[in-house]
């Protein structure tokens, strides 16, 4: 009786058959069954290949068929090409390790195929009836690009282009398929961890830190349609870094906010005319809006204007103690003119009051009243 071979094309021999040789045909077939169980063999790809894979039907002499073996490893340089490694097709599984430098589509003839990127490795096994190749697990290696994390793909890693990882920086980024929607969201500044998202809606979000909004980045407030917004943003060029504190309380009507020129803001009352000033009784320097009671009781006072005033500044003289006639008020221009004048001012009228208003570098300061 003849042999017969198995799915391996292993020869299965008949009783009394082969005499003499049927040792060598056993330790040939003993041989391929450890090729398929533990076999590794590298093959440097440089274009399609089919595996090389013969049944034993009468050979004493043992060959290392790559087709037989359980691990493949592709090698090469195909430089991000495509190329099919086409394995039998006989009920038999395989590890493919792929380093060629191209995506190996691995086939067994048929229209079911297994493709693995440069770089990537997969379990696939091999279905004769169907002429089939079927990926057993998801591959192993990701999908993608540098950075960007993976997902599951129909079975299969891939790499997202809108959501990326650096180690250090999470990144969600524009695209017109991407939405975030996130709910209570509690983020905790981690030394060396950043979180930028790029179009997202964030509900309930909570920061533990200082929340940054780079490159003049704007704050905006949506209307109860979302349509229009109120926007706060910092100015183009800011000399120094300063925060605000907003009030501690809502203020009354009618009030404004002011600030302590230390960041602090509050609610204020606004009040009309100068601010009223100790009294003077020596040389002073006048500020723009603020009044001053001048007593020149002891002698002659000079008052110096601002340097640099700009329109609508004003500032109040009286005369404190009916001296001025007696000894003078003596106003300092300070590089302004005053009535239209280059000179300076001199109040020599008891009990004078009189009011400053700067208009511009012709007139300078005028009088108010007097």
């Amino acid at each position: 009786m003849a042999s017969t071979f198995s799915n391996l094309g292993l020869n299965l021999q008949a009783t009394g058959e082969n005499s003499g040789t049927w040792g060598d045909l056993t330790n040939v077939n003993l041989q391929e069954i450890d090729n398929a169980i533990a076999g590794v063999v590298t093959i440097t790809l440089t274009g399609n290949t089919t595996l090389a894979f013969t049944t034993n039907s009468s050979s004493t002499t043992y060959t290392d068929e790559a087709g037989r073996n359980k691990t493949i490893i592709l090698s090469g340089s195909l430089s991000a090409t495509t190329v099919t490694v086409t394995v039998p097709n006989i009920e038999k599984d395989y590890v493919i390790i792929n380093n060629s430098g191209g995506t190996a589509t691995i086939s067994s003839g048929g229209s079911t195929t297994v493709s693995i990127l440069t770089g990537s490795k997969n379990y696939v096994i091999v279905d004769p009836a169907t002429t089939s190749v079927i990926s057993a697990v998801p591959a192993s290696s990701p999908g993608g690009s540098t950075n960007q994390v993976q997902f599951n793909s129909s079975g299969s890693f891939a790499g997202s282009t809108n959501l990326t990882f650096n180690g250090t920086t999470l990144a969600f980024q524009t695209a017109t398929a991407l939405n975030l929607t996130v709910t209570t969201l509690a983020y905790t500044t981690a030394t060396g961890t950043n979180l930028i998202v790029t179009n997202a809606t964030v509900t309930n979000a909570v920061f533990s830190s200082t929340a940054n909004l780079t490159t003049q980045s704007e704050l905006r407030f949506q209307d109860t349609t979302g349509g229009q917004y109120v926007g706060l943003r910092a100015s183009t060029t800011v000399a120094s870094s300063f925060t605000l504190n907003l009030p501690t309380a809502t203020g009354t009507v009618d009030q404004v906010i002011k600030t302590d020129g230390s960041g602090n803001l509050s609610f204020a009352t606004v009040s009309g005319g100068a601010a009223w000033q100790a009294v003077q009784t020596g040389n002073f320097n006048a500020t723009a809006k603020e009044g001053y009671f001048v007593n020149t009781t002891s002698g002659a006072i000079t008052a110096t204007l601002p340097a640099s005033p700009t329109l609508g500044d004003f500032i109040s003289f009286i005369d404190y103690a009916g001296t001025f006639d007696t000894n003078n008020l003596t106003i300092a221009r300070n590089g302004k003119n005053i009535q239209g004048s280059a000179t300076d001012l001199t109040v020599a009228t008891e009990r004078a009051g009189l009011t400053l208003v700067f208009t511009d570098n012709t007139q300078g300061w005028l009088l108010q009243n007097n």
